[in-house]
């Protein structure tokens, strides 16, 4: 699958989680949308996704979309998902991201050899999930979300310890979201990879499009070392509602 068609159908998954009708410019630009239920975001935020140099903006109210046309309309598109500068241009109270988006086909997956550590199956309601998640915090469990997955969990253990966990949920069209969570002390030595890896594999196997979402630097480089290409990004913001005047 080549990098068009890659982006051709992330565009369409995430345009059918706006919830309502609006899609990526072919050529670029800033497209908004009123829609309560948005998927891109929170409920009450405004979601804008970027991808391929086009972007979709999802806004619950009419009065949002009016500020956020206007405020968006001041800055290049590719500053429309970087949280500083929204931030100059809006009110916001708050933002989450910006976190970059990655797919990978078949034919780019890079999987990990089979000469690392052995990688087990627990179905994905398994308790020591829940145990590693405790044991890295709750943002970090957070960001990884595998109390969300559908698919079986890809675990790695040290010392009978599950020290590293992967798995993915189903989204729409077809998608697979993927999570990844590794014990705080066992960073660094490519246990994410390898969950990572045999997760992709289950994914492509299933037919589905594996997706990773990522903020820090290193899950991004995870991401790019298994062949996933970046796409774009994801930003989330709460607008202030009651604004002074």
């Amino acid at each position: 699958m080549s990098k068009d068609a890659l982006l051709l159908r992330a565009r369409g998954l995430w345009e059918n989680l706006a919830g309502v009708p609006v899609s990526f410019a072919p050529m670029g630009g800033v497209n908004v949308a009123i829609s309560p239920s948005s998927g891109l975001c929170p409920a009450g935020w405004a979601g804008v996704v970027a991808l391929g140099g086009s972007v979709i903006v999802t806004v619950p109210t009419e009065d949002a979309a009016v500020i956020v046309r206007e405020a968006l309309g001041r800055l290049p598109a590719g500053a429309v998902v970087d949280g500083a500068r929204v931030r100059e241009v809006l009110p916001a109270a708050g933002v989450l991201g910006p976190a970059a988006l990655s797919y990978v086909s078949p034919e780019g997956f890079r999987p990990v050899g089979t000469s690392g550590p052995v990688v087990e199956q627990l179905p994905c309601d398994h308790p020591e999930l829940r145990l590693l998640e405790r044991s890295v915090g709750d943002d970090d469990a957070g960001e990884a979300a595998l109390d969300e997955i559908t698919s079986p969990a890809f675990v790695v253990r040290e010392h009978g310890r599950v020290v590293a966990a992967a798995g993915y949920r189903t989204w729409p069209d077809r998608t697979a979201h993927i999570g990844v969570l590794t014990a705080s002390a066992a960073r660094g030595r490519g246990l994410a990879r390898t969950t990572g890896s045999a997760t992709v594999a289950h994914a492509l196997a299933a037919g589905l499009l594996p997706q990773w979402r990522a903020r820090l630097p290193a899950s991004r480089r995870v991401a790019d070392a298994l062949g996933f290409e970046e796409l774009g990004f994801q930003l989330s913001v709460e607008i202030v509602r009651d604004l002074p005047g």
